[in-house]
């Protein structure tokens, strides 16, 4: 591995040969989701309420922290053995210090067919204006903002900010220019709260480039107090847009893809429908995630890591790291949202502002 400075990086090329690890249920590893930090400026209830994530919680501290060159040769091995696409996530990404230099570093990276990795990051959005030039001359390809209602009220109690929705769509708005597109809009939905949110989202981003998403409330770590008569299905969501501006549903993108689309048939766009709770999609997932302190977990509802940072700290050699990867991805049989049922919500999992969306 190199240790030189994102400015000196080279691409490095990945042979071939030690790509193609599989988990128990044949799933290949084709995603890696990298969480940066676990720290947010925004205290959303289904993520981080600040009942739990007040002022006496405690964060990670920067020594706890993975630095960009472990990251980046975590990336590194986990590329070799498939990886296409690595997401940055957090808590907010853009707390973490000059992380367009770990984008810098990332885009080195190419996959085992010898192109460059997808690079994507999600965000609350409130920095992307400012960041946005400067991610994308790093190298990112794209961003996923999360943004759960127009109205600044409902906004800024939703997020429990005191951040306006302006601030959001300019930063959208501006990574677009800057090229980071189609950028992705995500609403996680919420009857009672923000449900009535969903048509006027809706209009506001068709005829746009963007694409958005809708997300049903899920079940994610412990603190969220999720019930599921709270749950507004991606197909009653459909339903309600449909009335107004009808839909058809379209093909996927690729096998595995996240998100159900459907477009306008005025041609004025597409949106998405993420149905973790309704229709699960574990039996595509090709996803391992890295957290901020070098765990790597198997699903974003696992309650458990396997630690990177402490062989990578204590001299492990590349072929070390990469067998306990690859290992780990193998022995990997998880699909939470296909047994949610029988395995009952009350069961430890790890927290979203931790391991990231």
């Amino acid at each position: 591995m190199t240790n030189s400075s994102p400015k000196q990086a080279s691409p490095r090329v990945i042979p071939l040969a030690e790509s193609g690890v599989r988990d128990q249920l044949g799933r290949p590893l084709h995603d890696l989701r990298i969480s940066v930090t676990d720290k947010c400026n925004f205290r959303c209830t289904y993520c981080m309420p600040r009942e739990i994530f007040g002022p006496e919680h405690e964060f990670l501290a920067q020594k706890q922290l993975l630095s960009f060159e472990e990251i980046t040769r975590v990336a590194e091995l986990a590329v070799r053995m498939g990886v296409r696409k690595i997401r940055l996530t957090g808590g907010e990404p853009l707390l973490r210090r000059r992380v367009e230099d770990l984008v810098h570093m990332l885009a080195q990276l190419r996959t085992v067919e010898g192109k460059p990795v997808e690079l994507a990051m999600t965000t609350n959005g409130t920095l992307l204006a400012a960041k946005a030039r400067d991610l994308k001359q790093a190298g990112l390809n794209r961003v996923t903002v999360s943004l759960d209602a127009l109205e600044d009220a409902r906004f800024t109690h939703l997020s429990d900010s005191k951040v306006s929705v302006r601030q959001v769509l300019d930063g959208i708005e501006k990574a677009s220019a800057e090229g980071l597109f189609p950028v992705k809009v995500n609403m996680v939905v919420r009857k009672g709260l923000n449900d009535d949110q969903i048509v006027p989202m809706a209009e506001y981003f068709r005829n746009t480039p963007h694409i958005l998403r809708f997300i049903e409330y899920m079940d994610v770590g412990n603190s969220n107090g999720w019930n599921m008569k709270e749950v507004i299905t991606g197909a009653e969501i459909v339903a309600r847009i449909h009335e107004h501006y009808p839909l058809e549903p379209v093909q996927a993108n690729y096998t595995g893809e996240v998100a159900g689309r459907y477009r306008y048939l005025d041609g004025a766009g597409e949106v998405g429908m993420i149905t973790s709770v309704s229709q699960p999609f574990c039996g595509d997932c090709s996803r391992i995630r890295l957290s901020p302190e070098g765990r790597l977990f198997l699903c974003l509802f696992a309650s458990q890591g396997v630690d990177m940072r402490g062989p990578l700290r204590a001299g492990a050699t590349d072929d070390a790291l990469a067998g306990l990867l690859a290992g780990t991805w193998r022995a990997r049989k998880d699909r939470y949202s296909e047994v949610r049922g029988e395995v009952g919500h009350k069961a430890e999992k790890v927290e979203m502002s931790y391991i990231g969306g």
